[in-house]
């Protein structure tokens, strides 16, 4: 794990996603804007606010689902650590029902975005929610 400076440097996301495939295309879908850095991590709980501490992202991308410490838990922990507990942080989630967005929204989430989405405007949406907290992107087939 390498930090990267924050002033002048790129917009850093933290993402935080056990599947390695959607890590990459994610990765690479965001990274095609080349003022954007991302970070992967594999793992929640402590792993993730190791990264945070050292990286300072300016967004935390958290899959709801992982394994051992699930994304709400590791936003609490985010939440408890003064150096993290002011990074905005988004889920991401395959579970859309309003009740699920609203309480993850609850937790303190700038808002939720909902799988599927398009990987091609995922970095637009991040900015939508960035500049309008608690708010819910819809999945992308909603929009057609």
């Amino acid at each position: 794990m390498t930090p990267q400076p924050r002033e002048g440097g790129p917009f850093v996301i933290l993402y935080v996603e056990d599947d390695p495939d959607i890590r990459e295309l994610v990765t690479v879908a965001l990274e095609l804007d080349e003022g954007v850095r991302v970070v992967g991590c594999p793992a929640g709980g402590d792993d993730a606010v190791e990264m945070a501490r050292a990286w300072r992202p300016q967004v935390i991308l958290l899959d709801v689902m992982l394994p051992g410490t699930d994304g709400p838990r590791t936003l609490e922990l985010l939440r408890a650590d003064p150096a993290t507990r002011a990074i905005p942080a988004i889920f991401i989630t395959a579970k859309a029902v309003t009740s699920d967005v609203n309480r993850l929204n609850g937790l303190g989430a700038l808002g939720v975005i909902c799988k599927p989405f398009d990987p091609m405007t995922l970095l637009a949406k991040i900015h939508a929610l960035v500049g309008a907290p608690d708010r819910e992107v819809p999945p992308a087939h909603a929009a057609r």
